[in-house]
């Protein structure tokens, strides 16, 4: 039994070929940074209090004044019943102009506005020389969380991004699991959430992805090629998703893509989904996006470099499918059980039971 907070990277069996970062997470990135607020409370209902939160806010910052210096970026829509504000922008431009904030559904107005205002009060230009739309992406955690009260306030989106800047360097990965954004949220039957990996390529570029894993149903659930949702007794209080589930996944690089790369990356980060349990049912949302720094130039001027192209991307596209997998499972294993409004309960998925059958499942030499 682990003595800390389980990640994918330590079962016993390895999810893909190549090697992580340093911290295993998106942070191996350089300069890339994720923060949370995580607003949790159990108070009466209205009018004598705001109801039970099981809820929050993630923000994944790229680095920088990204006003000034945006960042080559593409999308993606696996299946589109979900939001992302600031997307057509970013597919029209193949720019990011703003860090990525994650929350709940019914949150994302907030945040939207708490941004706008965080973000114009640090580069004077903004709402001058040209407006911004924020990259807001959300997923639905109503199962655990009072989503008829606005949960999140101003305050939680700037704490949110002041963690994220305050993350760049560290030599440990973000926390995981129940937190932030992924507060209220379930995957495969289980409690979920924020998760995060990393991949090392050849080139020396690293790729790393953030997931927020809501989607699935308990027995799809696969790690590293074994069913293990079918070998697993059910979760004695199996969490809402299925159907209704989504997963948003942001994949960042330090590679010299441009926004065409970008759209391309980001539609692998479909195939690491997949790798877990995920088959896109009609009213889930998987929202893709990809974030490229190696080529950033100021705000107005062409790439600053030669972009990769065809098969120079293939590693860059095997590490998103790498990277999403293990974030996916990290979100499960670093989650604990919670309990949410109305007495709903996540269980945690138990690590000490997957390690087992994985063990088992190997190959006998």
């Amino acid at each position: 039994m682990l003595s800390r907070v389980p990640r994918a990277a330590d079962l016993p069996v390895r999810i893909g070929l190549y090697p992580s970062g340093p911290t295993g997470s998106v942070l191996d990135v350089p300069g890339v940074g994720v923060g949370h607020a995580t607003v949790w409370r159990d108070e009466p209902p209205p009018p004598h209090g705001r109801g039970v939160a099981r809820t929050g806010v993630t923000v994944l910052d790229p680095g920088g004044n990204l006003f000034r210096n945006p960042v080559p970026a593409g999308g993606a829509v696996l299946n589109g019943a979900g939001e992302c504000t600031g997307f057509l922008s970013l597919q029209e431009w193949g720019l990011a102009e703003t860090p990525v904030f994650l929350t709940s559904t019914m949150q994302v107005g907030r945040v939207l506005d708490a941004a706008c205002e965080l973000l114009a009060a640090e580069e004077p230009t903004i709402g001058v020389e040209d407006v911004v739309l924020p990259l807001v992406a959300e997923c639905d955690d109503s199962f655990l969380s009072d989503a008829r009260r606005m949960q999140v306030d101003a305050g939680d989106v700037r704490e949110a991004l002041s963690a994220a800047r305050a993350s760049v360097g560290t030599a440990f990965p973000p926390d995981e699991g129940a937190v932030g954004a992924g507060t209220g949220m379930t995957c495969l039957g289980w409690k979920g959430g924020i998760g995060t990996s990393s991949r090392v390529l050849p080139s020396g570029h690293t790729v790393g992805a953030l997931v927020l894993s809501n989607f699935g149903e308990h027995d799809r659930l696969t790690v590293g090629g074994v069913n293990v949702g079918q070998l697993l007794p059910p979760p004695v209080e199996a969490a809402r998703t299925g159907e209704a589930g989504s997963c948003i996944v942001v994949v960042v690089t330090d590679g010299p893509l441009d926004s065409a790369g970008c759209r391309r990356l980001a539609r692998r980060a479909g195939l690491g989904l997949a790798r877990t349990g995920s088959t896109a049912y009609h009213a889930s949302g998987e929202i893709f996006l990809a974030l490229a720094t190696g080529l950033r130039s100021p705000r107005g001027e062409p790439p600053a470099g030669i972009p990769a192209s065809g098969r120079d991307l293939d590693p860059f596209f095997a590490a998103a499918v790498e990277a999403t997998e293990e974030a996916v499972l990290t979100s499960l294993l670093a989650a604990t059980t919670v309990t949410g409004r109305d007495g709903n309960t996540a269980t945690a998925l138990p690590y000490d039971e997957v390690a087992r059958l994985l063990a088992e499942a190997a190959p006998r030499g």
